[in-house]
Formats: structure tokens, C-alpha cells, sequence
């Protein structure tokens, strides 16, 4: 008998190996709105069974990533100007919100974080990597979140980090982003809490009109 043993990765752990490919792949645009989702394939891909697969998706369905056209047939959503409306209402509410507190509760650590965080973003944006430049703008948001030490608000903002991830991928006016992201840590390092809700306020605005007009041409602009 083999003294080694293969070790077994536990189901729970394969399912959110494959919820976070998958959602990757959507955010990154690898599969795009419309794209069918079968167990079938996903499993092969992956190399295992159709439970974990099957969970995955069920999960993807309630972020909002996908949804159910028919019981056998599960597709990347497309997603409408509603969508993108009450995603950045919601952002528009909690994110300046957010912003301002952080504003009273930034330390020095917490700034030289976000600081370290615009010099890459600033390095990706030169260099055009649009999945990078998401990920770290993400993190930077996450960042003021954070900074503004409130447990309800993160865990209001979690169920839905994913899709405001996925729809501001959308956005490609990468060297307009870096602007507004550091003119609101410029805002935060100030102190001035009314300063930061001002710049936070103007930059979901303008993020939200030009994710409008990338997923939706100028046409959708309210």
C-alpha cells in the first residue's frame, strides 16, 4: 500500500474554486452576457463533478451574475439601464457616505494603503491591463470602506461588490478613474468630511454616466 495519499479537497472548498473562477471570468468579460452556463461542460473544465458545479451556479444566480432562461437553460445576464441605475443609487447612498467618515477616521497607515494603491493603479492604467486596473480600483474602494470603520455598511455593500465590480469593468476611461480616485484620497487625507462626500458624490456621477454610455451608447443618458 501507497504511504502517500492523495489529498481530497473538501466540496465545499471546490465549489468556491469554481464561484470565484467563474466570476472572474464574467467580470473580466471571458464570458460574456448571453453566454450559456452547462454543468456538463463546467465540469469537464474543472475536472470534477456536477455538485459543485451545480452550487456554483446557484450562488452566481444570487449575485445577480446569471440567471435561469428556462429550468435547463442558465445564462450571463444581460444587464439593463435599471440594472445600472439602482447599483450606483445604492453606491451614490453608501459609498459617499462611507467616504465621509473615513474623511474623520483615516490614519496615516490607511492613507499610505490607498497611496501604494494609486501608484499601481497609475502603473496599469499606462500600461492598459483593464483587469488589473478593475481589481485594483475595486480594492481601493474597499479601502475607504474599511477605512470608515463601520461593520453595517460593509455588509451592506457586500451582497452586491460583485456586480458593481463586473458593470464599472465596463467603463474604460481608465485615465479619467485615476483622476477622480485621486482627487478623493486627496479629499480623505484633508480631513474635511464634507470635502470627501463631495468628491465621492461627483465621481459615482461620472462613473455612472460613462458606464451608461458604454453599455448602452449615448442614447441611455437620462
Amino acid at each position: 500500500m501507497s504511504s502517500t495519499t492523495a489529498k481530497i479537497e473538501p466540496l465545499g472548498a471546490v465549489r468556491e474554486r469554481v464561484l470565484a473562477t467563474l466570476r472572474q471570468d464574467i467580470i473580466a468579460g471571458r464570458l460574456r452576457p448571453g453566454d450559456r452556463l452547462v454543468e456538463r461542460e463546467l465540469a469537464e473544465r474543472f475536472g470534477i463533478s456536477r455538485v459543485p458545479v451545480r452550487e456554483a451556479i446557484r450562488a452566481l444566480v444570487a449575485e445577480g451574475f446569471v440567471h435561469f432562461e428556462t429550468p435547463r437553460r442558465t445564462v450571463v445576464r444581460r444587464l439593463t439601464p435599471n440594472d445600472v441605475r439602482e447599483l450606483f443609487e445604492l453606491r451614490e447612498a453608501l459609498e459617499v457616505y462611507a467616504a465621509g467618515l473615513a474623511a474623520t477616521r483615516a490614519t496615516p497607515e490607511d492613507l499610505a494603503e490607498v497611496a501604494e494603491l494609486l501608484d499601481r493603479a497609475a502603473a496599469a492604467t499606462e500600461a492598459g491591463d483593464a483587469e488589473v486596473i478593475t481589481d485594483i480600483n475595486s480594492r481601493l474602494h474597499d479601502n475607504i470602506v474599511t477605512i470608515a470603520g463601520n461593520t453595517l455598511l460593509t455588509a451592506a455593500l457586500e451582497p452586491v461588490a460583485g456586480r458593481l465590480r463586473w458593470m464599472t469593468r465596463r467603463n474604460e476611461e481608465w485615465p479619467q478613474l485615476l483622476v477622480e480616485h485621486r482627487e478623493l484620497y486627496e479629499a480623505i487625507a484633508s480631513g474635511d468630511p464634507d470635502r470627501a462626500r463631495a468628491h465621492a458624490l461627483a465621481h459615482v456621477r461620472t462613473n455612472y454616466r460613462s458606464t451608461v454610455r458604454h453599455l448602452f451608447g449615448d442614447d441611455a443618458q437620462s
